[in-house]
């Protein structure tokens, strides 16, 4: 046995995404108390960083110790109550992990199915609203991870609202990638993740709830199953009004990693970011298109930041494709998921992944590789 020494990867699957050299250096800089003061300085940094990553003024916007999954738990472990009725829209593989928390918190599921590769039918979701006046959640996945689709997240949070409900968003792969206005587009609670378009190691999932989600969540009629999730205890250690109060320990060395990652956001500017994935993504797809490569999402649904390829028909060992990229170009690229698995390849163009040298090196790549 001896020290661990990764291989060198480009990272170009759905997530992580390459880490850049800056927030690798953060990390690595000493450990302090997760209640010293000068971390809880760091605390209120990432909260305001987080708020205009997400577009808020949400006070209840911090991230959560654990990876985009427990994100998601906490959204619906602290809203969902026993018999409350919860619209799902499932167009992809976290859609469907949405309805498996909705059941584990004792809630009814109304699932809205959509062909996996196209975007939220905002049809279906009006006409379950009218045939259940007594939803209390709509949630949904604003960019499928599994098939590169972004869904209209703005009419549907405003249609929702419109039947007076709450709602739970999925940004995991949007936050910092593709235009995303938590208080513009009124959403109620949502949940990303580190590893995406922040470029930040895995780890850590940012929340941010507003004032109608927090009215929720004190009037729950039995406290939240979750110690850990439960944000009436969460919010005494990153509140910090009158002195934070010990919760759970937090990953301190991970937190720098998140606070220079947004600060790198923050640098650029979140518009700018934007614009550069677009950039990058329509660059990519020019050489797919050139090599005779289709893509699974039409192109004015299609995710910047998550490029869903079609598997030429001549492939049939699309497993040896992705090994062949991996060992001999250390390009690490996604299979598909659940009803695509072998279908699709999802190549990620996430944050610090989102450069020119990338795609260059991408399209080499496969081109030397399908040939």
């Amino acid at each position: 046995m001896k020290s661990f020494i990764p291989p060198k990867r480009t990272l170009m699957g759905p997530g992580p995404s390459d880490v850049s050299p800056r927030v690798l250096e953060a990390m690595a800089r000493p450990t302090i108390g997760h209640l010293d003061p000068a971390f809880q300085k760091l605390m209120e940094e990432i909260k305001i960083l987080l708020r205009y990553a997400f577009k808020t003024e949400n006070k209840l916007t911090f991230p959560v110790s654990a990876p985009g999954s427990a994100g998601m738990e906490t959204c619906f472990a602290n809203l969902v109550e026993k018999g409350d009725k919860v619209i799902v829209c499932v167009n992809g593989v976290f859609g469907t992990r949405m309805v498996e928390n909705v059941i584990r918190c004792g809630g009814e599921a109304i699932v809205v199915n959509d062909e996996w590769g196209k975007p939220v039918s905002i049809e279906k979701v009006e006409t379950e609203l009218k045939a259940n006046p007594d939803v209390k959640i709509v949630a949904f996945v604003a960019a499928e991870t599994s098939t590169g689709v972004a869904s209209d997240t703005r009419t549907l949070c405003k249609l929702a609202r419109a039947h007076d409900c709450l709602t739970i968003v999925d940004a995991v792969t949007s936050l910092g990638g593709s235009e995303l206005d938590v208080d513009g587009w009124g959403i109620d609670a949502i949940y990303s993740g580190s590893q995406k378009c922040l470029s930040c190691p895995p780890g850590i999932s940012p929340v941010s709830f507003n004032d109608r989600a927090i009215e929720k969540i004190k009037k729950r009629e039995k406290p939240v199953q979750s110690w850990f999730m439960d944000l009436n205890l969460v919010m005494g250690y990153w509140d910090g009004e009158g002195g934070r109060s010990y919760h759970h320990t937090a990953p301190v060395n991970a937190m720098y990693a998140l606070h220079e990652s947004l600060l790198i956001l923050y640098e650029e500017g979140l518009e700018n970011a934007w614009k550069r994935h677009s950039e990058m993504s329509q660059k990519l797809r020019e050489g797919f298109n050139a090599m005779g490569i289709r893509y699974l999402v039409e192109e004015k649904y299609a995710l910047p930041q998550l490029n869903t390829i079609l598997i030429p028909d001549h492939i049939t060992d699309e497993a040896a494709i992705r090994a062949k990229l991996l060992n001999d170009h250390n390009l690490e690229i996604g299979a598909g998921l659940g009803a695509l698995a072998g279908k699709v390849w999802r190549v990620g163009l996430m944050g610090h992944s989102a450069r020119i040298e990338n795609v260059e090196k991408c399209l080499a790549a496969f081109k030397a590789v399908m040939n």
